[in-house]
């Protein structure tokens, strides 16, 4: 009898006790590092039961065994990186022929993006699909909202994904922006805080300035895709406005956490989950790596320029400067380059390819030499090993500078003296215990969680399907116009009753100060 309970639980189980949801994932951006976030959210979704249909355009790069996601191909997006050319170059940067702070530059190439992905046959295709519905959409953002949009089309909740800090463009959209005088712009160079009062005015604007680039060219170009693309295969009674659904969204789940970026004041609706795509059992090294970790008696140092930037793009005598200074280190240097270097030194290993989070993980790793992206950034800290950053473009620059002011890293520029300035920043780090201290603290307190970051990711997911959207997380703030936050109509009121005082005391005295004057004048002419 016991025998068959145990026996009827565990078919329950197999069987589905967890509602499984139908879920909408949008991540077409052709970069790596968003690929690596958004297959992890596909990932964990997926093993907790649900079925998801994954829009992405690296639909190879996901490993996933289980039969319950289903990828939409949109790698034609690829061709955006391919018109970009040498532009997404180390050399092109150095030279200053490509400026990645641009606004212009960065809007276009996102909104081409989400152009070209919603424009797509297969997207088109599962739009014309009647029969087709989801209980929830996960959605990018990533300097567009028009994939706010396919709320509209499938008639549910809406959650967002951040692959960066939490900002103001960001947040503006579930409560409102953060104070430009405690929180800089996501493509600032500066981050020092407290802002000096010259920082605050550039602070403010930026935001001003960025506000209403996006409002003027932007806004126009989402209508448009959105008008084009979606409004068809909208319910004609169920049609919202694009810019009513940008603001809708139900929750956002953000790549952050406190230990990586600032105590910044968040919503409700924000769930910081940075860290998730970290595995859980790190993956062993491949033999020829292991053996070099395990044998260097002085530490290694892994020097890696991430997935976009080509280490093969520095300037040759850099190369050779760069090759020079490595050689003269007594630690051994695995640098993930993509081709083979000639003569290089005998403590300089190349490697085409590198599996980070293992090399990060093997405790003879001592120090970290990255481009400064927010997944290196997280997995240094993860781990527990000090950085010396070299930010490139986009969010590079802060979290490098935030970093740095968090006391476990160096910055150093790219420019022609990189490898002098590279030196004497290694050198620093690696003769000073307190950056490595630093580093094993934070790594405490991102890893002290009452929940893994993937479990809350999936969690409020969960939760947002099974409240209807949990309108009970929705700030207020999105209810209050401009105006009314900034008490402009209280000053306004203040102006007036001001100017009605004026008004009658200048009567006042007028009318009195005048009827004397005329006694006075009159007593003169008698």
């Amino acid at each position: 009898m016991m025998w068959s309970l145990h026996l009827t639980c565990i078919l329950l189980f197999l069987t589905g006790i967890v509602d499984s949801y139908k879920i909408l994932l949008i991540s077409p951006l052709p970069g790596k590092s968003h690929v690596i976030l958004s297959d992890g959210i596909a990932k964990y979704l997926a093993n907790a039961g649900h079925e998801v249909t994954y829009i992405t355009a690296m639909p190879e790069n996901l490993s996933y065994k289980g039969g319950n996601i289903k990828k939409i191909d949109v790698s034609k997006n690829l061709e955006i990186l391919k018109v970009a050319g040498d532009s997404i170059s180390i050399k092109a940067i150095m030279d200053k022929k490509v400026n990645y702070q641009d606004q212009r530059f960065m809007f276009s190439m996102f909104l081409e993006n989400a152009r070209m992905t919603f424009s797509n046959e297969a997207v088109q295709d599962l739009f014309k699909d009647k029969s087709q519905h989801f209980d929830v959409i996960v959605a990018e953002w990533m300097f567009t909202e028009v994939y706010a949009g396919l709320a509209a089309v499938y008639d549910c909740p809406l959650i967002w994904f951040s692959t960066v800090e939490p900002h103001w463009m960001v947040l503006r959209l579930i409560d409102e922006g953060t104070n430009p005088a405690l929180a800089v712009d996501v493509l600032s160079r500066r981050i020092s805080t407290p802002l000096s009062f010259v920082q605050r005015l550039e602070s403010l604007y930026d935001r001003m300035y960025t506000y209403y680039f996006y409002h003027t060219f932007v806004y126009d170009k989402e209508e448009e895709i959105y008008s084009k693309y979606m409004v068809p295969h909208i319910n004609s009674q169920k049609y919202t406005p694009l810019d009513v659904l940008r603001y809708n969204a139900s929750l956002m789940l953000g790549n952050s956490h406190v230990s990586l970026g600032e105590a910044s004041t968040l919503p409700q609706s924000y769930k910081p989950i940075g860290g998730y795509h970290i595995e859980k059992n790190v993956k062993p090294l491949p033999d020829n790596i292991k053996k070099i970790m395990d044998d260097a008696n002085n530490g290694v140092i892994y020097f890696s320029m991430g997935s976009n930037i080509k280490s093969r793009d520095f300037p040759e005598e850099l190369k050779q400067k760069l090759l020079k200074f490595l050689g003269g280190l007594k630690q051994t240097v695995i640098w993930k380059f993509e081709e083979e270097l000639p003569n290089r030194p005998s403590n300089v290993h190349i490697v085409s390819w590198a599996p980070q989070q293992s090399i990060l993980a093997h405790p003879n790793c001592v120090l970290f030499i990255s481009h400064g992206g927010l997944l290196s950034i997280t997995e240094a800290i993860h781990f527990g090993v000090p950085l010396v950053g070299i930010p490139v473009f986009a969010d590079q620059f802060t979290n490098v500078e935030r970093a740095v002011n968090k006391g476990f890293a160096k910055k150093v520029l790219i420019t022609l003296n990189l490898a002098e300035d590279l030196k004497e920043q290694v050198v620093n780090i690696l003769n000073d215990p307190k950056y490595t201290a630093k580093v094993k603290e934070l790594s405490f307190i991102y890893h002290d969680r009452p929940v893994t970051p993937g479990a809350e990711l999936v969690f409020w997911v969960e939760h947002v399907v099974k409240t209807r959207g949990a309108p009970h997380l929705r700030s207020p703030a999105l209810h209050v116009p401009f105006y009314q936050k900034l008490y402009l109509d209280l000053l306004a009121l203040i102006l007036i009753l001001a100017l009605l005082a004026v008004f009658l005391i200048v009567k006042i005295f007028s009318a009195f100060f005048g009827q004397s004057s005329i006694t006075i004048n009159n007593k003169k002419l008698n």
